[in-house]
């Protein structure tokens, strides 16, 4: 059933020309350089400090590690952040 939906997802995706992250609420990361990250899509945040971030996704965690790492925005499903990113890593 499940290999179903997920077929279903995608051929409705392509069919009606929508994102995937948008059918298969993955998350969206736009990176700039190695000092702004912008994510869309999480489900909140589990930990924050200025060297790691970790935020829940619907299927795992996202953490993010640097250094002097400030939360600039933060909404219901994004988060905006600021400062030297060394590492973002997917957790299953």
């Amino acid at each position: 059933m499940r290999r179903i939906k997920k077929k279903f997802r995608k051929v409705t995706a392509e069919l009606l020309d929508m994102p995937h992250d948008v059918v298969f609420d993955l998350p969206r990361l736009t990176m700039i350089g190695d000092c702004q990250l912008y994510i869309e899509n999480h489900r909140g945040v589990v930990h924050f400090s200025s060297e790691r971030l970790r935020l829940a996704l619907s299927k795992g965690e996202l953490e993010v590690t640097g250094s002097s790492l400030v939360i600039r925005t933060i909404w219901t499903e994004e988060v905006f952040v600021e400062g030297q990113i060394t590492n973002i890593q997917l957790i299953p």
